[in-house]
């Protein structure tokens, strides 16, 4: 048995986020005193957590390492992105990405008043860059956004092959094809470990291209008669492109709505990806000016997010878009486990309005970004590594990954080493081989839109929230058939003290029955709607004339 001396020195790598978890992806790897990241995701709350828009990494391990010497981006998707203007205080160096990431990246800083151009590296599929004793190489990959990279970390240790998120595309809309042969080549020269994303390994077979919902799309347009809305990830720049030439060619006008649609499709046609026709695009205000079978109407709200666009105009109180019996909604987007409830409310408001739905299940107007079983399998082939680590996935998924690798390295000698690894786990890598030797502090991190809300998990952000400002309980009761409002509101309050607070909390509860009024009985019977509605009401109401933000938890009673 070989004895590791005590001064040698190794590679460490720590999954920060994104394993056991879909979401929150972030990785560090340390050579002596230099650490880089891969990748600063978000993961989107569960609605039992009341108040908090994202949940982060906790950065405690960055914060013990002295920060990182580099933030490396593998792609543009919120779980890949989304915490970067909250790492960015750790990060003593360059983010490196590609032009759409930084793109997408840029309006994050701005928001956090981050000026971003000295910080923001741009760089290209085949380019290298060093970082201490780390070059990091990026490939070639394709998803469901353009400009996706895998990395080849090169260490003194051996190459770290990470795929970030992949599918594997054989006809991209933007003809920018995953480049198989540089895998195959670091595959044959010898890579040390392959971090793979695991997401997909539970489906059979290959997934298909974007180019499949084509056929779908063509369908759609040709038998809607009236106005056709269409949801999607504002990510979805492909998807975009794709509804984009059929509107051109069915002669429809086409509008975005939502701001991350807005936004995204904005930063997209600037930078060459998204290329729309002249006289085709139209704003949002200008939908009510032409005919309803003359616009499509790309809307955000997939997830069936309270306040997105899709969102609003099911209940029927989006400003420029009101559906009727001719029209049709596609919902074109795969359910992130979790909010299938929230998604069928909003179908079912939108099939009151007389529209017809049309989702995954009944047309295929969607395909997924990430590689099937079949793909996982050709990945784990062409590099060959050492040492796997199935990353990106449930405990479950990252298990089915280990048992394919098995299968697919069955006979060969010596067959590649599985770790298995969880969020925390300190894995190293040296001359004598690689082993999970301990854990490191990981955790969660729950944000607010105020910026101000970072706590480390849910138990303290709730006593801190509640010890400084209180608990205010407003209770409504509102008839279940009707929608009309019974009695007056009462708002109930623990640790909440104001001066004069009795006149503020009949304030108050004046102003919940104003926002009852302006409200359909559709909202008000959709506890959901209506409950999220008065939190943020009641919550800005407060803030406002008391400078406070207690926790605010509405009750609905149904009569």
């Amino acid at each position: 048995m070989q004895v590791r001396p005590a001064h040698a020195r190794m590679l460490e790598v720590v999954p920060l986020g994104g394993l056991g978890e879909f979401g929150m992806n972030m990785l560090a790897l340390s050579w002596g005193e230099t650490t880089i990241v891969v990748d600063a995701g978000v993961m989107f709350p569960d609605p039992e957590l009341l108040g908090v828009d994202k949940i982060i990494p906790d950065l405690t391990y960055l914060q013990q390492k002295g920060g990182a010497a580099a933030l490396v981006l593998t792609h543009g998707h919120e779980d890949h992105i989304g915490a970067v203007p909250h790492v960015l205080p750790y990060i003593n160096g360059p983010v490196y990405g590609t032009p759409l990431t930084l793109a997408l990246v840029e309006p994050k800083l701005l928001e956090h008043g981050i000026d971003g151009r000295q910080t923001l590296v741009r760089v290209r599929p085949r380019d290298r860059v060093s970082i201490g004793p780390f070059s990091v190489e990026f490939i070639r990959v394709t998803h469901s956004v353009p400009d996706c990279v895998a990395l080849a970390i090169h260490t003194p240790a051996g190459v770290v092959v990470h795929t970030g998120d992949f599918k594997i595309d054989q006809t991209p809309i933007d003809g920018e094809h995953f480049d198989v042969h540089r895998f195959a080549e670091l595959g044959s020269a010898g890579v040390l470990a392959l971090f793979a994303d695991s997401t997909n390994i539970d489906r059979r077979g290959f997934t298909g291209s974007e180019r499949e919902v084509i056929e779908a799309f063509e369908e759609i347009f040709t038998s809607t008669t009236g106005r056709l809305v269409v949801a999607a990830f504002a990510s979805s720049i492909y998807r975009m492109q794709i509804l984009v030439d059929l509107a051109a060619q069915f002669d429809r006008k086409v509008a975005f709505l939502g701001r991350g649609m807005m936004q995204n499709s904005e930063i997209a046609q600037r930078l060459g990806y998204l290329r729309i026709p002249a006289g085709t695009q139209i704003r949002d205000t200008d939908v009510n000016s032409y005919p309803a079978q003359d616009v499509l109407c790309l809307a955000t709200g997939s997830q069936g997010e309270p306040m997105a666009a899709l969102s609003r105009i099911a209940i029927d109180d989006h400003r420029s878009v009101k559906l009727g019996p001719e029209d049709t909604v596609v919902i074109s987007a795969r359910a992130i486990p979790g909010n299938e409830k929230t998604i069928g409310r909003v179908m079912n408001h939108i099939a009151r309005r007389g529209a017809e739905v049309i989702y995954e299940g009944i047309k295929h107007v969607h395909v997924s970004g990430h590689g099937s079983e079949e793909e996982l399998k050709l990945m784990l082939s062409l590099v060959k590594p050492r040492y796997f680590v199935p990353v990106h996935g449930e405990y479950r998924h990252l298990a089915q990954h280990a048992r394919i690798a098995a299968r697919v390295f069955a006979g060969r000698e010596p067959r590649p080493e599985v770790l298995l690894a969880e969020n925390g786990d300190l894995l190293q890598f040296d001359a004598i081989g690689a082993r999970i030797a301990g854990k490191v502090p990981v955790g969660r991190i729950l944000i607010d839109g105020t910026l101000t809300g970072e706590v480390a998990d849910e138990v303290l952000r709730d006593r801190r929230h509640l010890s400084e400002d209180g608990l205010v309980v407003p209770v409504i009761a509102i008839n279940k058939q009707t929608g009309a409002l019974e009695g007056v509101p009462e708002i109930i309050t623990r640790g909440f003290v104001m001066e004069d607070g009795q006149a503020l909390l009949a304030d108050g509860a004046r102003m919940l029955i104003e926002v009852i009024e302006h409200t359909s009985v559709e909202e008000r019977t959709d506890q959901g709607l209506i409950k999220e509605k008065l939190r943020v009401e009641l919550r800005r109401f407060l803030r406002k004339r008391s400078g406070r933000r207690p926790f605010v938890l509405p009750v609905i009673m149904e009569i």
